[in-house]
C-alpha cells in the first residue's frame, strides 16, 4: 500500500482504523491488568503497563497491517477476516510469552495478563468490525420497495441452505425473510442454523404454510436428483407456494452463477436426470495448451463448447461462424470472462474451401469440434439441397482439410435423428458420419475422426422449448404434433461436457452415443412448462395437436440395425461399431451429390441420398 497515492477518503479511513485499533489495544491491556490485580493495580504494575503500551500497541498495529486489516472494507467482515485478526494478535502474544521466559518474568506482564489481553483484543477489534457490518446490513440496506419481506421456507439445511439463509438475513433489501428450514436428514431436525429452526421434512410444507404463513419456498439442494426436485416443486405448486431454487452444482462449478443466487425453477431442473460425473482432468489434458477450432461457434452447442474449452486452459480457441450476429455475443462473453487473449473470432463459411484452408494454414489447429450444421427438420425437408450442402459437403470440406493438415482429432457433432433417418436433416447428418469414417480409413491419414450423437437439447435455438414458452406467453394454444411423440432431452452444458468426454475416449472411426436417459413425452414437457409459468394445462392454456410434420418420427432410436453397441470407460458414453465405407466410394458419391444439387428435384435428391444411406426412409411429396 502506498499512502502517497491514497485518496482523501482512504487517508481518513486509515487514520480512523489506526485510532480505533489503538484504542481497542489500550483498553485490552488496561482491562487485563485490572482483572489480574482485582482492580487494585499496584504502582509498580501500573508503571510497567504504561511502559509496555508504548511499544505493544504499535507492534499490534504493524501485524494487523501485515495481515490485511487496513485494506478490507470496514463493513464487510466474515470468518476469514476474524481468522487473520486472530493470527496477527496471536503472534504478538506469542512474542510476549517468549519475552517472559527469556527474562524469567522480569519487566514483563504476567502470563495471565498476556492471555487476557489476547482475548480482549479479539473481542474489541472483532466486535468493532461486527458492529460496522451489522450497521450496513440492518440499518443501511435499502428497504424492499412496494411490499414487506416475504416469509420464506428453505428446503435443505446443508451448506447451500446455511449460506443462503445468512445472505438473506444480511440483505433485507432482497425482500425475503427465511423463517424455517426443512430437510430430509432427520439428524438435523430441531437444530438451529443462524437462529432459524430446522423443524422437519419437506413433506411438512403444507403444515408450515398454515402455521407460519409461508408464501415462498427456496430449494437449496444443488446436488439433489432431478426427480426429488420435481417432487418438491409439485408439492409447492399443490399448496399454492412459489418455488425458487439455488442453481445446481454444474452451473456453480462453471462459474455461471453464485451458490446463493436464487432463480425460478426451470424445466431443466425437472428433467429427472441426475448430474453427469465427468473426468475433468482427462478433458483438461485433451485441450490444455492446444489450439482448438470450433465450427458453428455462435450456435447453442458451439458457443457452449467454446465456454467449456476456454475454462480448460486451451492455448487458443478459433471461433468459426458464418453469421456475425451469432458470433459477436460469444466473442464478447469470452472477452468479459478474461479469455480475450486466447479466443479468435473468425467469419468463415465451412463450404469456402480457400477461406478454411487459410485458417488451417494460419492458425494450425490441433483439434476440431465440428458443430456447424442446419438442424431444423421441416426447413431442411423443404430444401434438401441446403441440408446436403451444409451438413454433408461442409463436413467433408472441413474433414478433408483436417486430414490433409494432420490435426490430432476431428469430432463431428451428430444427432440421434441420423439413426434410421426419416428426415432429410437426419439423413444428411448420417452421410456426414459415413464421410468422416471413410476419411479415417484413407491411406496416410493421421487424424482421429469420431462423431458424437445426442438428442434434443433444452433451450437450443429452434428447439421445442422456446416455441412452447412463446406460445404460453401469448396465451396459447400450445401446439404438440402428436399425443404419443417422445424425445430424448439433455441440457446444453451436459451435452457439451459429454462431447468433450467422448473426445478423450476416441481412437479414430468411432461413433459415440450419449446416455440420454429415458425418453420424455412432448405432451408432458408442454404441461410442465405451462405449470411452471403459473397456469393450468387445458384450463388456462389449451394444448392443440397438429399432426407430425414431414420427416418427423414418433420416437427416436439409439442405433442402426447393423451397428453394435459397445462400452467405453465412461458409464454415460457408449460406442457404436459398424463397417466403414471405402473412401473411393464416398468421394465418388460426394461428387455426384455436389454436381446434382441444382439440377435435381427434391425427390430425386432424396433418392440419390438413399443410395448411399440405405436405411433412410424418405418422405416424398405428392
Amino acid at each position: 500500500m502506498k499512502f502517497s497515492h491514497l485518496s482523501t477518503y482512504s487517508w481518513l479511513r486509515t487514520l480512523f482504523l489506526i485510532g480505533s485499533y489503538s484504542l481497542a489495544c489500550v483498553l485490552s491491556l488496561f482491562l487485563a491488568f485490572e482483572l489480574r490485580y482485582d482492580f487494585i493495580v499496584p504502582p509498580a504494575a501500573q508503571e510497567l503497563r504504561w511502559e509496555i503500551l508504548m511499544w505493544l500497541v504499535p507492534l499490534k498495529l504493524v501485524f494487523l497491517f501485515a495481515f490485511g486489516q487496513f485494506e478490507g472494507l470496514l463493513s464487510y467482515f466474515r470468518l476469514p477476516d476474524m481468522s487473520r485478526i486472530f493470527a496477527a494478535l496471536s503472534i504478538v502474544s506469542a512474542y510476549l510469552v517468549y519475552l517472559w521466559y527469556l527474562f524469567d518474568g522480569e519487566d514483563c506482564p504476567p502470563r495471565s495478563v498476556i492471555l487476557a489481553d489476547l482475548l480482549f483484543s479479539l473481542i474489541f477489534i472483532g466486535g468493532m468490525r461486527m458492529v460496522f457490518r451489522l450497521s450496513r446490513e440492518r440499518l443501511l440496506s435499502p428497504p424492499k420497495i412496494g411490499r414487506g419481506s416475504e416469509r420464506v421456507a428453505i428446503i435443505g439445511a446443508g451448506d447451500a441452505g446455511a449460506s443462503l439463509a445468512a445472505d438473506l438475513l444480511s440483505k433485507p433489501g432482497l425482500g425475503m425473510r427465511p423463517i424455517v428450514f426443512l430437510d430430509d436428514d432427520v439428524s438435523k431436525h430441531h437444530w438451529h442454523i443462524h437462529g432459524i429452526h430446522v423443524i422437519g421434512k419437506p413433506e411438512a410444507l403444507p403444515q408450515v404454510k398454515e402455521k407460519l404463513g409461508i408464501r415462498k419456498v427456496v430449494l437449496a439442494l444443488p446436488s439433489a436428483s432431478r426427480k426429488r426436485i420435481k417432487e418438491l416443486v409439485d408439492l409447492a405448486r399443490e399448496n399454492n407456494i412459489v418455488a425458487q431454487i439455488v442453481p445446481p452444482l454444474s452451473e456453480i462449478a462453471t462459474g455461471k452463477v453464485l451458490a446463493n443466487q436464487v432463480r425460478p425453477v426451470e424445466l431443466e431442473d425437472l428433467l429427472g436426470r441426475d448430474p453427469v460425473a465427468l473426468d475433468s482432468e482427462q478433458i483438461e489434458q485433451l485441450v490444455s495448451g492446444k489450439t482448438v477450432m470450433v465450427t458453428g461457434a455462435g450456435g447453442s452447442i458451439g458457443s457452449e463448447l467454446c465456454r467449456q474449452i476456454a475454462a480448460k486452459k486451451a492455448k487458443s480457441i478459433l471461433l468459426i461462424e458464418q453469421s456475425e450476429v451469432q458470433l459477436f455475443p460469444i466473442e464478447q462473453e469470452l472477452i468479459q470472462k478474461g479469455y480475450g487473449g486466447t479466443s479468435q473470432a473468425l467469419i468463415a463459411d465451412i463450404l469456402d474451401e480457400e477461406r478454411m484452408r487459410y485458417i488451417f494454414e494460419r492458425f494450425k489447429p490441433d483439434i476440431v469440434f465440428h458443430a456447424a450444421a442446419h438442424k431444423h427438420v421441416p426447413l431442411m425437408e423443404a430444401q434438401p439441397s441446403e441440408a446436403l450442402k451444409n451438413n454433408t459437403l461442409g463436413t467433408a470440406c472441413v474433414a478433408a482439410l483436417a486430414s490433409q493438415y494432420a490435426i490430432e482429432r476431428f469430432v463431428l457433432i451428430s444427432t440421434d435423428k441420423a439413426i434410421n433417418p426419416t428426415s432429410m436433416m437426419g439423413a444428411s447428418k448420417r452421410m456426414a458420419e459415413l464421410v468422416i469414417q471413410s476419411y479415417q480409413a484413407k491411406p496416410g491419414n493421421r487424424t482421429q475422426f469420431m462423431a458424437v450423437r445426442f438428442g434434443n437439447v433444452l433451450g437450443s435455438s429452434g428447439s421445442v422449448i422456446p416455441v412452447f414458452k412463446k406460445q404460453i406467453a401469448e396465451g396459447g394454444p400450445v401446439t404438440v404434433t402428436h399425443p404419443d411423440v417422445t424425445r430424448y432431452f439433455m441440457t446444453i452444458p451436459e451435452a457439451v461436457g459429454l462431447v468433450l468426454q467422448s473426445a478423450t475416449l476416441g481412437h479414430g472411426g468411432e461413433i459415440f452415443v450419449l446416455d440420454m436417459g429415458e425418453p420424455i413425452k412432448i405432451i408432458d414437457v408442454a404441461k410442465q412448462l405451462i405449470e411452471l409459468s403459473g397456469f393450468r394445462p387445458e384450463i388456462d392454456i389449451a394444448i392443440q395437436f397438429v399432426g407430425l410434420r414431414p420427416g418427423e418420427k414418433l420416437y427416436e432410436e439409439l442405433q442402426h440395425n447393423d451397428e453394435r453397441l459397445g462400452k467405453t470407460e465412461h458409464p454415460r458414453v457408449r460406442c457404436l461399431l459398424a463397417d466403414w465405407k471405402e473412401a473411393e466410394f464416398t468421394d465418388k458419391k460426394l461428387k455426384q451429390i455436389k454436381d446434382s444439387l441444382i439440377t435435381m428435384s427434391r425427390s430425386e435428391l432424396k433418392c440419390l441420398l438413399q443410395d448411399f444411406v440405405p436405411e433412410y426412409t424418405p418422405f416424398f411429396e405428392d
